[in-house]
C-alpha cells in the first residue's frame, strides 16, 4: 500500500481531507427540491464508491504494508467490528449535520458539530493512542472551543432578527440543539478508528475506511429510515421521491459522497504516520472551509449586524491558530 513517507507529505493530505470534508455539503446546497433523506442515499453511495477504490488502487500498490484484500482477511475479527461500528456511528452523525445544515446553515452547523467532535474525538483518540505532544493538543482543542463560542455568538446574533430586525427565529434553537448532538456522535467514532488501526493485526488505513463505509451504509437502513418517517422538521419522506429527484440531484449527492470518501481516505492515511488524534484535529478543522463557502459563495450573514461579523472574524482567526498548534504538536 502507499503510505506518506514523511510528515510534510502527511500535512498535505491533512489539510487536503480538511478541505474535502469542509466543501461536500455544498453538493447538499446545490441540489433543488431534494430532502435531505433522500440526498443523504446517494451521498452514502459515493462514500462507498470512493473509499473501496482508494483501496483497491492505492491502497493495494506501493512497498509498504499489506496489500487492501490481503490485509482485510488477516486483520482480527475485533477489528472489523471496530471500523463498522465507527461507521455506524458517524452515519448518525452526519445526518444529523446534514439537517443541521439544512436548519442552520453551513456556517453554522459545521463549527458547531465539528467543532465539539474535534474535542471530543481528539481526547478519546489519545487515551488509546498517545502519540503527539499533549500540551500543544491540548492547546488547540482549547483554541477550537472558543471558536466554536463565537461562531454560537454570531448565530445567536443573526437568527435573532428577521429582515425588519424585530421577530426572533425559532429555528434558532432547533439548529443549535442538532448541531451539538451531531458533534458528539462524530467525536465518539475516532476511538473506534483509533482502535481498528492499532490493535492485534491492524487494519490498514485504507482497511478501515473501506469498512467505515460499510457500517455507514448498513447503518443507513436503520437511521435514515427513521429519520424518513420522524423528520426532525417537516413532513416525512416518501422512498418513491428518490426515483423522481432527476440526475442532477442524484449526481449532487454522489459528488458530495466522494468529496467526504477522498477526505476521510487522505485523514486516515496521514492517521498511518502521525497518529489518529493529531490527523483526526487537524482534520476536523473543516469548519473554517465550510463557513468560507456559507459566508462568501451563499451569503448566509448577508445583511447581519456587525456584531456577528466579529464574532464570525474571531471563529476564523481562532480555528487557523488551532490547526498552527496541533500541527506542532507532531
Amino acid at each position: 500500500m502507499w503510505l506518506p513517507r514523511g510528515f510534510s507529505a502527511a500535512l498535505v493530505l491533512m489539510i487536503l481531507s480538511t478541505c474535502f470534508w469542509g466543501s461536500w455539503a455544498n453538493t447538499y446546497k446545490g441540489a433543488r427540491g431534494y430532502p435531505f433523506e433522500l440526498f443523504y442515499w446517494d451521498y452514502i453511495f459515493g462514500v462507498v464508491l470512493c473509499t473501496w477504490s482508494f483501496g483497491l488502487t492505492l491502497g493495494s500498490s506501493g512497498a509498504v504494508g499489506e496489500p487492501f484484500l490481503l490485509n482485510l482477511r488477516h486483520a482480527d475479527w475485533i477489528d472489523w467490528i471496530h471500523a463498522l461500528v465507527a461507521g455506524a456511528i458517524f452515519n448518525v452523525a452526519n445526518l444529523l449535520l446534514v439537517a443541521a445544515v439544512d436548519i442552520a446553515g453551513l456556517a453554522v452547523a459545521f463549527p458547531i458539530s465539528i467543532g465539539i467532535a474535534l474535542v471530543e474525538g481528539v481526547v478519546l483518540s489519545y487515551a488509546l493512542q498517545p502519540k503527539g505532544n499533549i500540551v500543544y493538543l491540548g492547546g488547540g482543542i482549547l483554541l477550537a472551543i472558543a471558536a466554536v463560542l463565537f461562531d454560537a455568538r454570531a448565530y445567536r446574533v443573526l437568527a435573532g432578527r428577521t429582515p425588519d430586525g424585530v421577530t426572533a427565529k425559532p429555528r434558532a434553537s432547533t439548529g443549535i440543539i442538532v448541531s451539538v448532538i451531531s458533534g458528539l456522535l462524530m467525536g465518539a467514532f475516532a476511538p473506534f478508528v483509533t482502535r481498528a488501526m492499532t490493535y492485534g493485526h491492524p487494519l490498514t488505513p485504507y482497511g478501515v475506511a473501506a469498512l467505515f463505509s460499510i457500517g455507514a451504509f448498513l447503518c443507513c437502513f436503520i437511521a435514515n429510515v427513521y429519520f424518513m418517517r420522524r423528520p426532525i422538521q417537516g413532513a416525512p419522506v416518501a422512498f418513491g421521491g428518490y426515483w423522481n429527484a432527476g440526475a442532477r440531484n442524484h449526481l449532487f449527492g454522489v459528488l458530495g459522497g466522494i468529496a467526504w470518501g477522498i477526505g476521510g481516505c487522505f485523514n486516515f492515511i496521514a492517521a498511518g504516520l502521525v497518529g489518529v488524534p493529531i490527523s483526526y484535529a487537524i482534520g476536523q478543522s473543516a469548519p473554517l472551509i465550510a463557513a468560507s463557502w456559507g459566508v462568501l459563495v451563499w451569503r448566509e450573514f448577508a445583511g447581519a449586524p456587525r456584531s456577528a461579523w466579529m464574532s464570525l472574524g474571531w471563529m476564523f482567526v481562532l480555528y487557523v491558530a488551532a490547526i498552527a498548534v496541533i500541527a506542532q504538536a507532531y
